[in-house]
């Protein structure tokens, strides 16, 4: 028996009671990604991205491991939501127009002590003194760099469109606006290399798509390291009492984890390991968090169709965005259907193995959007359910 098959064999029998569809977490790949994180890490703290987890039980769990310090969360809701339930130290990731959450956090000294907020452009300091309602707290804040790689004098791009802060003079110029505005404090820099940490550089019958990946990202590599270090030198000059530079992701942690200027390493989709984080040279992780839904149907010989099952990931449409068929082994979709909203035809001969009311195991392409489908995960040790524990949606929380 091959250790996928055992695997199967495994999550059949500790759900057994229960229906398709269903969602798992297998705490010993979950653990053992947590370790693997940490090796990478080498010693520096990592931020838990809480988009790739979604589930309160399981960020407690990874906090609980020495190495793991602190939430990076996605919404202003979400990071205050986090902070009442006890959690003290939150990132908000990316910046906000919610104004009653503004206000909220501009009242309470909890909340404003335990979650810092990103900023990236005087207009959105303005934003947050507007909604303050009379909230006289101080406002901690991190400011983000772009982290993109320019080439032939900016007219290329590689990178994802966050932060217009590109430059040590622009972040530092930044970095006044907010020392000279009353009620904030500048805490802290972050700066997401996605096209290091998100792109995979080992593209399965890609070997010229994966070089050129390879490539492109030493270079990224390079060029971003002296620009950060730089960013930070200035930025302390302002600040000199800046307490994180955050960085990295899942796919980056060793590499940022180097370098000097960073204090901290954002990861999150390396404890659940998608599809999408199987295609790197640097590290290897195991799936951790899987879903089943149930054969419904026996069309023909080498087909059998499966209740639901289209959960496509965000990002640009394409097959990478899908989840994949997992267990067991062998099974593909049907090119002219593909997974469907309500039902999901697969091919292949372990078809003619699967009876009605069978579960048909998949790997969503990211992490953390699983939990948007399903309220509960169901946390496997061995071949038992020893833990039922809610997802967000679980809770009644949807924050985006």
């Amino acid at each position: 028996m091959t250790a996928r098959a055992a695997d199967r064999a495994r999550y059949d029998r500790a759900t057994a009671h229960l229906d398709a569809p269903v969602a798992i977490v297998d705490l010993e790949a979950f653990d053992a990604n947590a370790d693997d994180l940490l090796r990478r890490a080498a010693g520096k703290p990592i931020r838990v991205a809480s988009k790739s987890v979604r589930c309160r039980a399981l960020l407690e769990r990874a906090l609980a491991k020495d190495g793991f310090a602190g939430l990076m969360s996605f919404t202003l809701a979400e990071s205050l939501w986090l902070a009442r339930s006890g959690f003290d130290d939150v990132l908000l990731a990316y910046p906000s127009a919610d104004r009653a959450g503004y206000a909220e956090l501009a009242a309470d000294p909890k909340l404003a002590a335990a979650v810092t907020v990103m900023v990236d452009d005087p207009a959105q300091l303005d934003l947050i003194d507007a909604a303050r309602d009379g909230g006289g707290e101080v406002v901690r804040v991190c400011l983000e760099l772009d982290t993109s790689l320019k080439l032939l004098g900016g007219r290329v791009r590689v990178g994802a469109r966050r932060s217009p802060l590109n430059s040590p003079a622009q972040v530092a110029e930044m970095a006044r606006t907010v020392a000279r505005r009353p009620g904030f404090r500048l805490v802290g820099i972050m700066a997401y290399e996605g096209h290091i940490a998100g792109v995979g550089d080992a593209v399965a019958g890609r070997p010229v798509r994966s070089r050129a990946i390879r490539l492109m990202q030493a270079a990224a590599r390079r060029e971003l390291a002296e620009r950060r270090a730089a960013v930070v030198r200035a930025v302390r000059a302002v600040a000199p009492e800046l307490e994180f530079v955050n960085g990295g992701g899942t796919g980056s942690v060793q590499h940022t984890a180097a370098e000097a200027a960073v204090t901290e390493i954002a990861a999150g989709s390396g404890l659940y390991v998608p599809r999408l984080f199987d295609n790197y040279t640097s590290f290897r992780g195991r799936p951790a968090a899987l879903f089943a839904q149930p054969v419904v149907r026996r069309p023909g010989v080498g087909v059998v169709t499966v209740l639901g099952g289209g959960y496509p990931a965000s990002g640009v449409a394409g097959q990478d965005r899908l989840p994949v068929p997992y267990l067991p082994e062998g099974l593909r979709y049907d090119p002219q259907e593909g997974p469907g909203e309500v039902q999901t035809p697969l091919l292949g001969s372990p078809a003619d193995d699967l009876l009605i009311g069978d579960k048909v195991w998949f790997r969503h392409a990211k992490a953390g959007e699983l939990c948007e489908r399903f309220d509960a995960l169901h946390l496997v040790e061995g071949d038992r359910v020893t833990a039922t524990v809610p997802t967000y949606r679980g809770e009644g929380r949807t924050f985006l």
